[in-house]
Parts: structure tokens; C-alpha cells; sequence
């Protein structure tokens, strides 16, 4: 079933040199092809069923992909190649990669349809749970250096999530429609307390793996076991920015309250709540830093999704902080 507007192309319309090449690859002719619909971009993605009732999961980057498209695909590659040890628990088996006439292509281990949403209890328990021990597992371990560390990924980012300029301000309370004079003089009251606190994100002392981009579409529970896939965005950084960050999506796309979220991934690692306070002021900046632009090409329903995650992560920092949830938080249009 399609879900989203993004264009992707058809199995069949894909020249018949890639076509072969993924099934020598494989060792198998591709009986069907099917488009995959989902995500936030319009890369290629298709389900295979082989000639010897084998499934395999292709994505990757058309010759007409863009640059951002294929930096992204590269350094999932990177990931997959060269991050082996700490994620093959976690990942689809790799069968192998593809680069032909401009066509780029990671042809994985075929994981099924979304896993979720919907969140039933037991399920987001135990995912969450899975989430955790992925963390719990790589703690101390050690990392390639080409691998970002906050200070790369973050440093920039946390210098403008949060300001105390009005004109700077009145740019992020755009999002609150009429509401826009209270968003901006909530925004700069509450500037300089949010930057200090989301600045704590620099101060990790030994940053591990995270994948930096787990969400619904980038997870499959099978067989009560927990699989990640999309690894461009992995860096190195303190758990409590992934574990946070996962859990607003869950909370976005479910009834559950993030601190009850929370409990759940605690009962198998611990965080420093210091630097989960940071790092749930910090992706709240993220949102509102970028929830009120423009739509960008190829990705119609992705400024929509991050207004939706800017009201639920910031109503959990604010929360969190002791600080009054701000009204005109309610007045942000998310359909």
C-alpha cells in the first residue's frame, strides 16, 4: 500500500543492466519487484522475491539523485562496512552493493513491512527495552575516529537552537499561527536557560554509538527481536540523545506519555538525567529551529511531522525543567 506523495520509481522501470546485475548479486533471478512505499525522500527501495523463494530489500540512489541523497547513502555504506562489530546484532544481513551507470544500490536482507505504529503496550515495551540493551552493549566500546562526536554533529546546531534574539524568535513562533507575539516572547524569556541546558550535550565524557535516526521506519521487530536499518546519520554521543530522541517519535505516533516511555528503557540501562534533561532541550531546539520553514523539494510531509514532534518534545523539556507549558503550543497546526 502507497503511504506518502514522495515519486519513487517502479521495479520495472528500472534499466534492465541493474536489474540483472542485483540478480547475479544475489545468485538468483528476481522473480517480482515491488516499489516500497514510505519514509521522507524519494530514493529507489523494493522488495525482491527470487527465482528460489528468497526475499531480499534493495535501496540506494538513482542517477538523477542528488548530492545530499548520495553523501547520505555513502555514509550508510560506511556505517555498514566499518561499524561491523557494533551493529551486526542489530542490522539486516548485507548481501552486497551495487555502483553501475550512475546507479548506486545496498542490497540487504529482507526484514518484512513496518514493524509499527500502531504502539500496543507490550510491543513499545519491549522495543524500547531492545533500545536500551543496544545501548547497554556498546557502551565503552571503541570507535572509528572518522565517526562524528558532539562536538562535530552538535557544536553548530546547539550554538542557534536556542536564542534570545527577537528577530531570531519571531522566525521559530511563526509556527504558533495567531499565537505568534506569545511564541516570541516565550522564546526569548526562555532563550537562555534552554541554551545552557541543551549545552550540557558537549560536556559527554566518553561518547558511544548511537544510530542517531531510530523511528518506525527505521525499525523491524521479528521474532521479539529489535532490527535498525538507515544507518547514515550514526555518530558518537551520550545515549540520552538517542534514547530521547526516540522516544518523541514514539510519543508522536502513539498515546504514550515520554516519561512513561522512559521508565521502560530504564529498566535496562540508566541515564544521567542532567544530560537527558540536555538532550530533550536540545532536539526540541532542533524542531524549532526547523519546523517553521518552507517545505523543501521532494520532501512534502516532513516540516508537518517535525511541527507535530517540536509540540510533543517541547511540552516534555519544559516538563522536565519545571518550566509552565507554554499555551501557544497547543495553537501549532500539525495536520
Amino acid at each position: 500500500m502507497r503511504t506518502g506523495v514522495e515519486p519513487k520509481p517502479a521495479w520495472r522501470s528500472i534499466p534492465v543492466a541493474i536489474r540483472n546485475a542485483v540478480s547475479e548479486t544475489l545468485g538468483a533471478k528476481v522473480a517480482t519487484g515491488r516499489r516500497v512505499w514510505g519514509g521522507y525522500g524519494p530514493s529507489p527501495t523494493f522488495r525482491l522475491t527470487l527465482a528460489d523463494g528468497r526475499r531480499a530489500f534493495v535501496k540506494g540512489c538513482a542517477p538523477d539523485a542528488s548530492e545530499f541523497m548520495r553523501a547520505a547513502f555513502a555514509r550508510e555504506l560506511r556505517a555498514y562496512a566499518y561499524l561491523r562489530d557494533q551493529i551486526r546484532d542489530w542490522t539486516p544481513t548485507v548481501f552486497g552493493t551495487l555502483a553501475r551507470d550512475g546507479w548506486e544500490l545496498l542490497i540487504l536482507e529482507d526484514l518484512g513491512p513496518k514493524s509499527v505504529p500502531p504502539w500496543p503496550p507490550r510491543k513499545t515495551r519491549a522495543i524500547i527495552r531492545a533500545f536500551a540493551r543496544f545501548h547497554a552493549i556498546n557502551k565503552e566500546k571503541p570507535l572509528p575516529n572518522w565517526l562524528k562526536r558532539p562536538s562535530d554533529w552538535l557544536g553548530e546546531d546547539l550554538s542557534w537552537a536556542w536564542t534570545t534574539s527577537r528577530e531570531c524568535a519571531s522566525e521559530r513562533a511563526s509556527v504558533a499561527g495567531s499565537m505568534v507575539a506569545q511564541a516570541t516572547d516565550w522564546f526569548v524569556e526562555n532563550g537562555a536557560l534552554l541554551g545552557s541546558t541543551s549545552r550540557r550535550m558537549l560536556t559527554v565524557d566518553t561518547p558511544q554509538l548511537l544510530h542517531n535516526d531510530a523511528r518506525s521506519d527505521n525499525l523491524r521487530w521479528q521474532n521479539k527481536k529489535l532490527y535498525l536499518v538507515d544507518w547514515a546519520e550514526a555518530v558518537a554521543g551520550p545515549p540520552e540523545f538517542d534514547a530521547a530522541a526516540f522516544i518523541q517519535t514514539i510519543a508522536v505516533e502513539s498515546t504514550f506519555d515520554p516519561e512513561t516511555i522512559l521508565r521502560w528503557y530504564v529498566e535496562v540501562n540508566p541515564l544521567d538525567p542532567a544530560m537527558l534533561d540536555a538532550a530533550v532541550v536540545a532536539i526540541a531546539g532542533f524542531f524549532a529551529e526547523r519546523a517553521w520553514r518552507p517545505e523543501l523539494p521532494g520532501l512534502p510531509r516532513l516540516r508537518a511531522f517535525q511541527k507535530q514532534q517540536l509540540a510533543v518534545t517541547l511540552k516534555w523539556a519544559v516538563r522536565r525543567l519545571a518550566i509552565e507549558a507554554p499555551s501557544w503550543l497547543d495553537a501549532i497546526p500539525v495536520a
